[in-house]
C-alpha cells in the first residue's frame, strides 16, 4: 500500500508522463516521452543513443503494462500504479538498467558527469516544461563536487523509483516532490 509520500511522488511522475492529460497512461504517452528525450543534444535522430532512449521509454511502457494494467485495457491509471508500489523494491535491477541510458542522454558533453545545467535539462525533459528545482541539485550532490557521477546518478535513480524515505535525496532527482496540503 502506498504511503502518502509515495502517492505524492508517483502522482508527480504520472502527471509528467501523461502527455495528453487524459488521466491514464498508454503507449502513446511513452512515445511522446521518448520524443521529448530525443530533443536532447546527444540524442540525435538515427543515433545509437536515440535508439536506446526509445527502447528504454517503450520498455518502461511494456513493463508497466505487464505489471500494473490489472484489467488489461491497454491503459494504466494512477490507482493501478499505486497498487504496484509494494513491488517496486523488487525492480531495482530493471530501474538501474535504465539509469545508464538516461545518464548518457543527459550528459551532453560526454564527460562522464552530470552538471547542474545538465540536471536542469533532465528535469525539464522529464516534465515536458520548466519547473522550479531551487536547491535540488545541492541535495543530490552528496559529495559536494558540483557533479553527479554515473554511480551517484544510478543510486539516485534507484532511490527515485524505489524509495519511500523522503530524506533520501534521489526522491527529488526529477524535481522536488510536491506534497498535498
Amino acid at each position: 500500500m502506498a504511503s502518502e509520500f509515495q502517492r505524492d511522488k508517483l502522482l508527480n511522475m504520472f502527471r509528467a508522463f501523461d502527455a495528453d492529460g487524459n488521466g491514464y497512461l498508454d503507449q502513446s504517452d511513452f512515445r511522446a516521452l521518448a520524443d521529448r528525450w530525443k530533443e536532447l543534444p546527444r540524442v540525435r535522430p538515427g543515433s545509437e543513443l536515440a535508439a536506446r532512449v526509445e527502447a528504454v521509454m517503450l520498455g518502461w511502457w511494456d513493463h508497466l503494462a505487464a505489471q500494473a494494467d490489472a484489467n488489461k485495457d491497454g491503459k494504466v491509471d494512477l490507482d493501478e500504479i499505486l497498487a504496484m508500489v509494494d513491488r517496486l523494491h523488487t525492480m531495482r535491477e530493471v530501474v538501474a538498467a535504465t539509469a545508464e541510458t538516461i545518464f548518457d542522454a543527459v550528459d551532453e558533453n560526454g564527460d562522464g558527469r552530470i552538471s547542474p545545467g545538465e540536471h536542469r535539462r533532465l528535469v525539464d525533459t522529464w516534465h515536458g516544461e520548466r519547473v522550479d528545482i531551487a536547491d535540488v541539485f545541492d541535495r543530490l550532490d552528496q559529495d559536494g563536487d558540483g557533479y553527479l557521477s554515473r554511480p551517484e546518478f544510478t543510486e539516485l535513480w534507484i532511490q527515485f523509483w524505489v524509495s519511500d524515505d523522503p530524506a533520501e535525496p534521489g526522491n527529488h532527482l526529477c524535481g522536488a516532490v510536491p506534497t498535498r496540503s
